[in-house]
């Protein structure tokens, strides 16, 4: 009768010694102690967004189903700037406009090149709660709160082939948001995720043109500061 320690090694001949199973610390998972706190964010600086809109996506895939006969001259049609402003907002199923909520997760996670914390350990340690969902695709929005709402911005641009380009987004000059955050309370305090937040709105940025982005230096927009936290509470109960 074997011991419950050890199994028996296979192999040719004989063989029917046993070795003992590696023994050490028993590992211990504890239950993720998750909380939520809610910032009151007010722009420092102009807000842009840019969806990218059901008529490009259309195009493209019509562009895929034509296959050999999309090579083909067609006629260029006359552009519409502000359609293209329509376009690119996100439009919640409730008729709002919002910014995609993982504007909000990116910029943490950027943000953590400026701390201690682990990139790694943000992207297990943070998300963003939405407040509604896009109309078109569901992509997850935080609503835009402002009193004179948005107008339209024309800027010139440089396609990733170098040519000159002219975009047509939608801009917010005043405007604030509540952004409500989950966060992993064994990886960090609540000042720890405020002030992460804080980095995101003075260094980071969110939107189009903000200071911290891999397509440049920005223009300096989507810069906000906190103005406000409210309260800090456990999400879920720990068994």
């Amino acid at each position: 009768m074997l011991d419950e320690t050890t199994k028996p090694t296979r192999g040719r001949g004989k063989a029917t010694t046993t070795e003992k199973e590696p023994t050490g610390a028993v590992l211990t998972i504890t239950p993720p102690r998750m909380r939520r706190a809610t910032f009151t964010i007010v722009g420092r600086s102009p807000l842009m967004i840019a969806k990218f809109s059901n008529k490009a996506m259309q195009a493209i895939k019509e562009k895929h189903e034509a296959g050999s006969q999309a090579k083909s001259k067609k006629k260029r049609e006359a552009r519409d700037f502000n359609a293209d402003v329509e376009a690119a907002r996100h439009i919640s199923t409730d008729g709002w406009d919002g910014i995609h909520a993982a504007a909000f997760r990116n910029g943490m996670i950027d943000a953590c090149r400026l701390t201690d914390l682990k990139m790694t350990q943000a992207r297990l340690a943070i998300f963003t709660v939405e407040d509604g969902y896009d109309r078109d695709d569901g992509v997850p929005l935080v609503r835009i709160q402002s009193n004179a709402g948005y107008e339209s911005s024309i800027m010139p641009v440089r396609n990733a082939s170098g040519t000159l380009d002219l975009r047509a987004r939608p801009m917010w000059r005043d405007w604030w948001m509540d952004v409500n955050l989950e966060y992993d309370a064994d990886l960090m305090s609540l000042d720890d995720i405020a002030n992460l937040m804080q980095r995101v709105g003075l260094q980071v940025g969110i939107g189009e043109g903000r200071p911290y982005s891999s397509k440049g230096n920005g223009l300096g927009f989507g810069r906000f500061e906190i103005k406000e936290t409210k309260a800090d509470v456990e999400v879920g109960t720990r068994r």
